[in-house]
Order: C-alpha cells, then structure tokens, then sequence
C-alpha cells in the first residue's frame, strides 16, 4: 500500500471502529457451522431399455424411408418434358391425337358387351402400341432429339388412330352382317 494511505488508516482508526457487529452474529455463524451440509440433489441419470432403443431406431428407418419414397416419387414426376417447349405444332397434334385415341378406346369399350372375345384381341394389339408410346415418352426426357422422339410419339397416335378406326369398322361391319342374317331368319 503507499504510504499515504497507511497514514490516513492510522491517524483515522477510532472513526473505522465506530459500527461494531451485533453479539449475535458469532453464535449464528457457529450455529452454521454445527449444522449438516444439505447435499445437492443428484439428477437422476434415465437408462433406455434395449427394446425402447431398438423402436426408436425401428420408427427412424420407416420414416426416412417413407421420406426417400416421396422423394424417389418427386423425381419421378419432375422428368416429364413440356412438349410445347420443344415444338408448340407438334404438341398440339400430340393433343389432338391423344384425345382422339381415348374417345376411339371409350367407343372400342362399349362393344366389348357385344364381343368379350373380339375386344380381347383388339385391345391387345392397342395394348403393345400404347407400350411403345410410353416408352418414347420416358426417352424424351433424356433424348438429345426430342424433336425426333416426339415425331415419332404424333406417329405412333397416328398409328392406333387408325387401327382403333379399322377395329371400329370391322365390329361395324360384322355387327351389320349379324343384323342382316337375323332379318334373313325372320323373312324365312
């Protein structure tokens, strides 16, 4: 300490021991010190049972696995192509001949009543052409001549367009040959 201070503290003494603590101070320290320490609560430490571990880790699996089926199911969605993009002339003929095969199929469907048997073999051949048409659809998207696949989409269209005509005809036809030798029997 300097000096100075030292001086101050000496020469003022008799004003530092003016407040004196009370009696009772002493006794309550000593109480204090007789009495038992309380211990702090130790935390309870949790064990996990190998069954309880085992389902966590079971409930984990299955959402991350639902989670990447979503995801697999995204990008599944996400590669079709947007064919107005490639070519918007060719994207209204593939309309256009789409539609125009589904109402073809709708009416192909309503003779298959008539003919179980007949519509069996019709739809079969549409059944492999319409094979072809998704399989040039999942290659567009990869295609480095979309233009060229999507050609031969319209053509393919075109192609059952024309069959599912044919078909139609020939149920026409052979529905008309059944009515004729219906009126035959009935005249005889």
């Amino acid at each position: 300490m300097s000096k100075r201070f030292e001086d101050f503290i000496k020469n003022n003494r008799e004003e530092f021991d003016e407040i004196e603590p009370s009696a009772d101070l002493w006794s309550k320290i000593e109480q204090s010190l007789n009495m038992p320490e309380e211990l702090p609560k130790k935390l309870e430490t949790k064990t996990f049972s190998l069954a309880f571990v085992l389902r966590v880790a079971a409930s984990v699996i299955v959402v991350m696995g639902i989670g990447f089926g979503i995801y697999l199911q995204s990008q599944k969605g996400a590669k079709t192509v947007d064919l107005a993009a490639i070519n918007p002339e060719y994207a209204k003929q593939q309309m256009h001949y789409a539609s125009l095969v589904e109402t073809k199929l709708t009416e192909l469907k309503s003779v298959a009543k008539a003919d179980p048997q007949l519509y069996k073999e019709f739809s079969a051949e549409i059944a492999k052409m319409d094979s072809t048409y998704k399989r040039l659809n999942a290659d567009l998207a990869t295609s480095p001549n979309q233009e060229r696949v999507l050609r031969a989409m319209i053509r393919n269209l075109q192609v059952q367009t024309e069959v599912l005509n044919q078909q139609l005809s020939v149920i026409e036809q052979f529905n008309q040959m059944k009515k004729d030798q219906k009126d035959e029997i009935k005249n005889i």
